[in-house]
């Protein structure tokens, strides 16, 4: 049973990690299309497309910080770990699945932005990064919440 309670260390930042990748991947190749577009036409490259690919990166950042300061210490306590890893799991995990959803749909979104500020002549970055803000706070929410639920 205490092996779950130390599962439940690693998920927030591995699941932060994937949802990071994926997030980036997603913004990544929209940002590669609309360079390619860019550069076919003569324009110069537009490095907005830099900070919507790299949004969704905190998250990783959220799941270290959970992994590292929440979860690190009750781990490693005898006593919590026997009483409590059934909620140390599920709160790494759902700290994980938090970030994981939050970076991967930041980055959809930036995708969606890329595509956007190509086609919109350069229009309408700051809004681009207020709907992506608006998905970091999801990820902001998961990581503080589940840190002031946390046992001992």
């Amino acid at each position: 049973m205490e092996l779950l309670g130390q599962l439940g260390l690693a998920l927030p930042l591995g699941l932060g990690a994937l949802g990071s990748a994926l997030g980036i991947g997603a913004a990544g190749r929209a940002a590669a299309g609309a360079w390619a577009k860019e550069a076919k036409a003569g324009k110069a490259l537009n490095f907005s497309y830099i900070i919507l690919t790299g949004m969704p990166l905190s998250q990783t950042i959220y799941g270290f910080i959970l992994m590292l300061v929440g979860l690190k210490a009750l781990v490693y306590d005898p006593d919590i770990l026997a009483n409590y890893s059934g909620a140390l799991l599920m709160i790494g995990l759902a700290g994980g699945v938090a970030e994981l959803s939050s970076a991967w749909i930041q980055g959809l979104i930036g995708a969606a932005g890329c595509r956007a500020i190509s086609e919109g002549e350069g229009k309408g970055l700051v809004f681009i990064i207020i709907a992506m803000g608006i998905v970091e706070t999801v990820g902001l929410f998961g990581f503080v919440f589940l840190l002031l639920v946390l046992p001992g």
